[in-house]
């Protein structure tokens, strides 16, 4: 082999071991840069979650305060209707007939109160002739 073809071999394998270098230098470059924004995007995310819960939190405590207290309120000895079903104890002011009485419903829905499946209003006096005796 010539001189000048054993040079440029020389230079080529020279050249290939740069690029070869190069490469592995960018690519270490660019997984370095990867592990850092991976772990800039979860700290970011982690920060905006966090302040995403807390103005969520800061956001519906006064309204659930509210509403617990709304919950609390009772005007005239009626409490005002939340919504949801809740329980009303039979009185002797009110529903005298189904106190102990085993059919006895007492649930308000939509601020009606089912008293119970043969009167949904009540009886209205003291001696209901579906009265039973309640199991406990």
């Amino acid at each position: 082999m010539e001189k000048w073809q054993k040079e440029f071999w020389e230079m080529m394998e020279t050249v290939a071991d740069e690029v070869e270098r190069f490469v592995l230098g960018m690519t270490e470059m660019v997984d370095s840069f990867f592990e850092l924004t991976e772990e800039l995007s979860e700290q970011v995310q982690d920060a905006i979650a966090s302040e995403v819960d807390q103005y969520l939190q800061d956001l519906t405590e006064p309204i659930l305060e509210v509403y617990w207290e709304l919950e609390d309120i009772i005007i005239d000895d009626v409490i005002l209707d939340s919504g949801f079903p809740y329980p009303v104890e039979p009185s002797s002011e009110r529903n005298a007939a189904c106190i102990g009485c085993r059919h006895y419903h007492g649930q308000v829905y939509g601020g009606e109160l089912l008293v119970c499946g043969m009167h949904p209003y009540g009886w209205n006096d003291e001696n209901c002739p579906d009265w039973e005796q309640d199991e406990l």
